[in-house]
């Protein structure tokens, strides 16, 4: 199908774009990268009046290091993450789920931020971005900043803490030293399909025990969540399969999966548990 007409606006800095967004009416729909909007415009499922395209805001790509941080620009495309450097030495969990995204094609136009932004429960990135504690910068009217947790950014179903007016301009990743290992496991009926459960696990190991683990799940509610009784099982637990095995039975306490034609809730909830003790396995290296 062919889209509502809508006007067109693309900036070339986020104060223009800060502007086109405030101009832009009661209807206006930020596009970084067009991969989730485009299709559901030609649907007509979305119909806005403006369209504010920040493919031209330069400033809004790429990753750099900033101490104990990396920091990703919202509009770097999934590819260019996958292959940065900086993303592999200290973020290699990020890799990991973007290398599973789609296809190469999604991957070339698609953006990390707006993968983020668009809050589907059941996307690659944001229980990675919430195992991993990201932090995300956000601008709004007149140019003020705030940094929203990751925990606090993703409030309801495709719904997210940005304000009116307000962009989403990089996102920061502390970087994680010592005994840390991250892992991603993903299932899915057919290749390049959107998970029906994903896990993201990060865990620190210390004599022989995990001191600590951090848990995204995917699709397991309106929006993705830590798997907190895991966590709390995990900690100080026998880096053992069977120490982790036990742990990963409570990983699906306290979620509130769908049901729909990809699968039943029970089944959702029976896979959290198979891939937490998949991903804490490998994340801790046995």
């Amino acid at each position: 199908m062919i889209p509502a007409p809508f006007a067109y606006v693309r900036p070339t800095t986020i104060d223009e774009a800060l502007q086109a967004v405030a101009d832009g009416g009661e209807d206006v729909k930020i596009m970084a990268g067009g991969q989730s909007l485009i299709p559901v415009m030609r649907l007509r499922l979305a119909a806005p009046e403006t369209v504010v395209d920040l493919g031209r805001v330069t400033e809004l790509r790429g990753v750099r290091d900033d101490g104990d941080a990396i920091v990703i620009g919202a509009m770097t495309t999934h590819h260019d993450v996958l292959v940065d450097p900086l993303v592999a030495q200290h973020a290699p969990l990020i890799a990991e789920a973007t290398e599973t995204v789609a296809d190469r094609q999604v991957r070339a136009r698609g953006t990390f931020g707006g993968a983020l932004a668009h809050a589907d429960p059941a996307g690659d990135l944001p229980a990675v971005a919430l195992a991993l504690d990201a932090e995300f910068v956000v601008a709004g009217p007149g140019g003020a900043r705030r940094t929203v947790p990751a925990a606090d950014f993703f409030v309801d179903y495709l719904t997210t803490a940005l304000g009116e007016g307000e962009l989403l301009v990089e996102v920061r990743i502390p970087k994680l030293a010592g005994q840390w290992g991250m892992h991603y496991e993903k299932f899915t009926r057919v290749a390049q399909a959107w998970p029906i459960v994903a896990v993201a696990a990060v865990v620190r190991r210390e004599n022989g025990a995990i001191a600590e683990a951090r848990i995204g799940l995917t699709n397991m509610g309106p929006t993705p969540l830590r798997a907190s009784a895991a966590e709390a099982a995990l900690a100080g637990a026998a880096a053992t399969p069977d120490g982790i095995a036990a742990a990963a039975r409570s990983a699906a306490e306290g979620t509130s999966p769908s049901s729909d034609l990809n699968a039943q809730a029970d089944y959702r909830q029976h896979l959290a548990q198979v891939l937490t003790r998949r991903a804490v396995t490998a994340a801790a290296g046995l």
